[in-house]
């Protein structure tokens, strides 16, 4: 009897299943649609299942890690898209912000030194 510890839930498995299924054993440890007392459920009736009913379950459980896992990549997408677009809308508020900051100091520059101003219109 083999036990293998996940999220800090021991589960007992046969040797033999341990060998036979490595790859069933690991979507079950993994899927989110089972809680630890159904997983355990499915370690310890697959001796008593046949080969067509670990099959299906193989096909279930590879299914629906093959959709969440093609839900996460256009949910990441979308979310790199977004946050692109955020960036670019902050980007351009931020030099809004800076161009108003830069005429108003010029405002005030030349409201405090019109000498200046007019000289430099002078030299020109």
């Amino acid at each position: 009897m083999a036990d293998i510890k996940n999220n800090w839930k021991t589960f007992h498995i046969s040797d033999e299943l341990h060998a036979k299924y490595p790859d069933l054993i690991k979507l079950i440890l993994n899927t989110e649609s089972m809680d630890d007392d159904e997983r355990q459920y499915w370690f310890d009736i697959m001796p008593s299942m046949t080969d067509e009913q670990i099959d299906r379950l193989f096909n279930i459980l590879d299914t629906e890690k093959k959709k969440l896992e093609a839900l996460e990549q256009k949910y990441q997408k979308e979310i790199k898209s977004l946050n692109e677009k955020h960036l670019i809308e902050w980007q351009e508020i931020q030099m809004k912000e800076s161009k108003k900051k830069i005429k108003e100091a010029e405002a005030k520059d030349k409201k405090e030194n019109p000498d200046e101003v007019l000289q430099m219109l002078n030299d020109l």
